[in-house]
């Protein structure tokens, strides 16, 4: 009779292949009706495979929570207009530099080449993208050197793009997205390789757009998109991603002011259990503006203006390395890993400014500034395509030109009374003045009248209304609002700006400070970041236990 010798170590081997394959059998195969998932003759396809989303080009994770917002410092300017409200933040992604004026060349070629400026159709296209250099000029200062050199010469390639208005900001951040998901198709095989290229090298006419390729694929590269499908994909069944794929990321755009004052505020350093140690003055630990390590001590931790006269220091080690904006990563990072979080530059933010933060109303995620919109739908049932002959330009209050939407990207139109029918979460496409500053939010506001219209000397914000107006011939004429009955610059189209920067005294580095400039406005000091929003789990890693 024979004997047979079991070894475990074999056993436990056939035991986790047939646990795998168990795990696997199970998760491609549908709970709901038992069909298979992702079968090769149909069905439903899905990534069963999705762990976690990835990190995109340039950014760093926060892990969200919640934090006391607001102002806790002596508040010398008496605009006590940040009171301390205790918000939560879900988490999301923040480029870990300023945008560099590298980067946004980079943005600057690739409309050159994909828009030429000298096409009559293209024209406004580039010149409504371009930074505003001469914010660097000044009636009693030479500052020419900065006007011609500062965004394009190489020297100056890593410094923070400055001469950027809130507008600008929010296309560079739309740009981006379709740059980076085009990337990420390519690398999964959806497009052939190197195909991000075909559109600047002028092998198609047509570009690509994110929201475009989800709705209405066959649109993409203007409809030259079989050319450059990646020949994995072109006999399987996922021929286009989606996004169950997976793989398509959430688009690139401005942080919220309350993001962005819990992204300097860094707090996750001063943790303790389940509080937080204290209160924190500028996004590092300490009640100084100079470096108390050993290693470093006396060293500046921000580049701001000193004093008078004074934006750097004397020179040599103990001044601050720089006297007007300064390389990023230049100084330390906050405990996020997040650089020049106060100084350099003031940065944008994508919130529409009122002196209060209404946190009675929203207390999670709160952003003031939501306008919806919805894909705007052909007479023939499908998507509407901005073409070569559709763009549509808006016309900012100082006169500036910019496009409105790109060739290649999905017309968009305000919701309507259809979309908001017996909804109670939202009943209008444009909320930037919801319980603040609307007529509803005036005490003169009387819900019976027959009119509800108020004068403009009764509205709680009756900002001047500048106009920009076009004659037959094309030409722009101006209308300055010089009315004397103003009471505010607050309106709609105002926008927050966050942090200290190289013009600021060390009081606006304090993370909870904000002011506010027209979004059409552009200045010497003022640049932006871009971030993203976490889809899924909340933490990247799985909690440990604590003992």
């Amino acid at each position: 009779m024979k004997k047979y010798l079991f070894n475990p170590y074999v056993l436990c081997l056939v035991a986790f292949a047939s646990l795998t394959s168990c795990s696997n059998s199970n998760k491609n195969t549908s709970r709901a009706t038992g069909w298979q998932i992702n079968s090769k003759e149909g069905g439903f396809q899905y990534n069963t495979n999705f762990k976690e989303q990835e990190t995109a080009p340039g950014l760093v994770f926060l892990e969200g929570g919640t934090f006391v917002r607001g102002k806790v410092q002596d508040d010398v300017m008496h605009d006590w207009n940040n009171t301390p409200t205790q918000q939560h933040v879900q988490s999301f992604y923040m480029d870990e530099t300023e945008v560099t004026n590298k980067m946004y060349m980079e943005y600057l070629d690739y409309l050159k080449s994909v828009y030429p400026p000298d096409d009559p159709a293209y024209a406004n296209i580039y010149q409504g993208a371009l930074p505003d250099t001469l914010v660097w000029r000044n009636r009693l200062g030479y500052n020419e050197v900065m006007t011609n050199n500062y965004l394009r010469h190489p020297a100056y390639a890593e410094y923070p793009v400055v001469g950027v208005n809130w507008v600008q900001a929010v296309q560079f951040s739309e740009w981006r997205t379709d740059r980076v998901n085009e990337l990420m198709l390519e690398r999964e095989g959806y497009l052939a390789k190197n195909s991000k290229y075909a559109v600047v090298n002028g092998e198609t006419q047509g570009t690509f757009s994110t929201e475009t390729y989800l709705n209405s694929p066959e649109n993409v590269y203007g409809g030259q998109i079989d050319s450059l499908q990646g020949k994995a994909k072109r006999d399987s069944t996922n021929v286009f991603a989606k996004r169950s794929s997976g793989i398509i990321m959430p688009s690139y755009r401005l942080p919220t002011e309350t993001e962005w004052e819990y992204a300097a505020t860094a707090l996750v350093g001063t943790r303790e259990y389940n509080n937080y140690r204290g209160r924190k003055k500028y996004p590092w630990e300490g009640e100084y503006t100079r470096s108390g390590k050993r290693k470093n001590r006396g060293d500046q931790l921000a580049n701001f203006k000193q004093g008078k006269g004074d934006y750097g220091g004397i020179a040599g080690w103990s001044d601050d390395s720089a006297d007007i904006t300064a390389q990023v990563k230049s100084y330390p990072p906050n405990d996020w890993g997040l650089y020049d979080m106060a100084g350099n530059v003031a940065e944008w933010v994508a919130d529409v400014y009122r002196p209060i933060v209404d946190d009675e109303a929203n207390d999670f995620n709160y952003y003031r500034g939501n306008v919806y919109m919805k894909t705007s739908i052909g007479e023939d049932g499908k998507v509407d395509i901005v073409g070569r002959d559709g763009i549509k330009y808006d016309t900012l209050s100082n006169g500036r030109i910019v496009a409105r939407d790109l060739p290649g990207e999905i017309a968009m139109v305000p919701i309507n009374e259809n979309d908001t029918y017996l909804r109670t979460n939202f009943d209008r496409s444009d909320n930037r003045d919801y319980r603040d500053g609307d007529k509803g939010s005036t005490r003169y506001y009387d819900m019976f009248s027959d009119d509800g219209e108020l004068d403009d000397s009764k509205r709680m914000y009756n900002a001047p209304e500048n106009k920009i107006e076009r004659d037959s011939l094309g030409n722009i004429i101006k209308q300055i609002d010089e009315s004397n009955s103003r009471t505010t610059l607050i309106n709609d189209e105002v926008r927050v700006y966050k942090g200290g920067s190289w013009r600021d005294r060390a009081y606006w580095l304090d993370p909870a400070q904000r002011r506010y400039l027209p979004q059409y406005m552009a200045t010497d000091y003022i640049g932006f970041r871009c971030a993203m929003s976490r889809v899924g789990s909340k933490a990247k890693e799985k909690k440990t236990p604590r003992h």
